[in-house]
């Protein structure tokens, strides 16, 4: 029966889930129902911070296509800042960010976000910061890149392309 339930939870939809939003209220992952998501583990005194630049483009780019970019600050890897209103502020200051943000959220581990834990059970596991999944309007994962790939590279944009309508 457990492994049952185990089965059923692997092949819940991503969009079933809600996150805290940075700025009040939830995102949920169902409300955008229809669209891609690319979520991203974030955080603001990475190395990988500049690539934030590189998401408010693909937002900018790419949000009238179906495309939702969704950031998640974390302080798994021991680099964001110490509230939430000092990434908000550090994201508008620094980098005019206009896509939803959540609140600083576990990404790995026995505490991590059911999100995550659910990337995990499909292989796809954080290792640092600036991560991307990719899911599908159906709710499917897509894609999983590492930091170093970058968001306008042309393995992120081909696999974006691939699933918003033309």
């Amino acid at each position: 029966m457990l492994r049952l339930v185990a089965l059923l939870l692997t092949a819940l939809p991503a969009h079933a889930w809600e996150f805290d939003a940075l700025e009040g209220g939830t995102i949920d992952l169902a409300a955008p129902d229809g669209q891609a998501v690319l979520v991203v583990n974030t955080a603001s005194l990475c190395g990988f911070t500049h690539q934030y630049a590189g998401l408010q483009t693909l937002h900018e780019r790419y949000a009238d296509r179906g495309l939702t970019v969704l950031a998640v600050p974390s302080d798994d890897f021991a680099q964001e800042l110490d509230s939430e209103d000092a990434v908000a502020d550090f994201c508008e200051v620094n980098y005019g960010l206009t896509f939803p943000m959540t609140t600083i959220t576990r990404v790995r581990g026995a505490d991590a976000h059911p999100f995550y834990a659910w990337l995990a059970d499909q292989g796809a596991r954080p290792r640092w910061n600036f991560n991307k999944a990719l899911i599908d309007p159906q709710g499917q994962l897509v894609t999983f890149e590492g930091s170093g790939t970058g968001p306008l590279s042309r393995r992120m944009i081909g696999a974006i392309e691939s699933v918003l309508p033309r």
